[in-house]
């Protein structure tokens, strides 16, 4: 007699070779017979513990704390069961322009509240739009009429670095408003070192002194590591973060007259500094306020625009076309009502 297991895992034991043992004597007919009561045993017991095991696993009066543990499928097998799917984004608002930005925040200016956001904290690098933050310890740490004696070779930067440059040279004396206007127009990464060492004595002190200032605005997605925003993996913001900062900035009545200047003649025998913004020249009622660009940020902007005494802050990162995104989003906006008490 053959017992055998078919594919549904049970015990079978067939007829024909049941019938040839009986004519083999009684002792094969009760050998027949244990096998086959083994075979029904077997049968149960597993069924049993199979049942327990889906009590376990479904909690339909789980029998114990290890039993639980022994019914969850492993990490591969779990691996096979399928997810749930992501949450779906928001729902825009109705009449939202297409905008090729990842993160956008744009803010009311009066109040400081968001009229709309996407992905708005997520932290990312914000290239030059550092040199807001920059600008502003600058500010308040010192008056813009300081005098500021410069060690960096903006030509050199340029080389070793490619960095847009205001272009210093070592030993000049500017004062800070100077400095100034050479990083926020310009961007000059060579002024925002030049201010930094200036102000701080070293890079390494004003940085700290920007990441003082971030977290006393409430900037919680942001943290610096040096004055200009060239990339580094430790130097991040937000659209949110950068919004907030530029309300900041404009509130500052020195800085809003720099960040809507498109050319400035610093005190030196150089040539005048152009403002690299075309926002400023291109968008009815464009007041401010910066752009900036590394190959790991791509384009990022913050815009300021003012109409019938109402201003909107946009703020855009990892942007492919920032004028155009900024411009719809401000027309957008513009048109929304505002969620100022």
């Amino acid at each position: 007699m053959v017992a055998k297991t078919d594919r549904d895992g049970y015990t079978r034991v067939r007829m024909e070779d049941f019938g040839r043992a009986t004519r083999g004597g009684v002792g094969a007919v009760i050998i027949g017979l244990a096998l086959a009561a083994s075979a029904v045993a077997a049968g149960w017991f597993s069924g049993s513990l199979y049942s327990r095991q889906l009590d376990a696993t479904g909690c339909r009066g789980c029998t114990s704390s290890v039993a639980a543990a022994e019914a969850r499928p492993t990490e591969a097998a779990a691996s096979l069961v399928a997810r749930p799917t992501a949450t779906p984004e928001a729902t825009p608002p109705a009449g939202l322009p297409f905008v090729s930005a990842r993160s956008i925040a744009v803010v009311e200016t009066s109040c400081g509240r968001l009229i709309y956001g996407r992905d708005e904290h997520a932290r990312l690098p914000p290239a030059s739009l550092t040199k807001l933050m920059t600008a502003a310890v600058a500010l308040d740490q010192a008056d813009a009429s300081t005098m500021i004696t410069t060690n960096v070779d903006g030509a050199q930067l340029y080389t070793d670095t490619g960095s847009t440059i205001m272009g210093l040279k070592p030993g000049m004396q500017l004062s800070l408003l100077d400095l100034l206007y050479g990083l926020l127009l310009p961007s000059g990464n060579d002024a925002a070192i030049a201010i930094a060492e200036g102000i701080g004595g070293t890079q390494a002190k004003f940085v700290d002194m920007m990441n003082a200032k971030a977290q006393s605005l409430a900037l919680e997605d942001t943290h610096f590591t040096n004055p200009h925003g060239l990339n580094d993996p430790n130097l991040y913001s937000s659209a949110y973060d950068i919004a907030m900062l530029s309300r900041y900035v404009m509130q500052n009545p020195t800085l809003r007259q720099i960040v809507g200047t498109e050319q400035y003649q610093p005190n030196w025998d150089g040539p005048a500094v152009w403002n690299g913004n075309r926002f400023l020249s291109e968008y009815a009622g464009a007041d401010g306020v910066k752009i900036g660009y590394t190959e790991q940020s791509a384009q990022t902007i913050v815009a300021s625009a003012t109409r019938d005494g109402r201003s909107i802050i946009a703020s855009l990162m990892k942007s492919q076309d920032r004028y155009a995104d900024s411009e719809r989003l401000l027309d957008w906006a513009f048109a929304q009502p505002s969620p100022c008490p």
